[in-house]
């Protein structure tokens, strides 16, 4: 039976240079010359630290800008409070990976309100879509980008 899993992940090799590149223009930039600023990345996170607030919102651009030319949807980023440390201000910015229970909830609820002759199954932190049909399993795609998600999706492993 044809199947495809609908995932949302995040190459995390591509945030590693896009936050290299960030790094690299920051150290280039006249109005971030003399300043400690700079971009750090442990994980799926990427803290920002600069010394005023317009800084951190001018280097959350950067990193915009650079994921963007990576190709990673700029909706993965998840900004967080801005911290006060001394004379430094920090930021950290998650990277949302897979798909939370209630958005794999409303994706299951969509495909059954629909009617296709499709089952769909939540495995982990993503959802599974079977049929006996592909153009079914096409049609449900469809229906998944149409509902527009604020979670980037993408479709992995079809098979027929």
């Amino acid at each position: 039976m044809p199947s495809f899993d609908v995932v949302s992940e995040v190459d995390l090799q591509e945030v590693h240079n896009a936050v290299d590149q960030a790094n690299r223009e920051l150290s280039t930039r006249y109005d971030f010359r003399g300043i400690t600023a700079s971009y750090e990345r442990s994980g799926s996170d990427i803290k920002l630290t600069a010394q005023a607030d317009i800084q951190l919102d001018q280097m959350m651009d950067i990193l915009r800008e650079k994921l963007i030319k990576r190709s990673v949807d700029p909706m993965v980023m998840d900004p967080g409070a801005i911290m006060p440390s001394g004379k430094l201000l920090h930021q950290t910015v998650a990277m949302k990976q897979g798909i939370e229970t209630l958005l794999a909830k409303k994706i299951v609820k969509l495909i059954k309100d629909k009617k296709l002759k499709v089952q769909a199954a939540i495995q982990g932190d993503q959802v599974r879509v079977t049929g006996k049909k592909r153009d079914d399993l096409q049609g449900v795609m469809a229906e998944i980008k149409a509902a527009g998600y604020e979670v980037p999706l993408q479709y992995q492993n079809f098979r027929d």
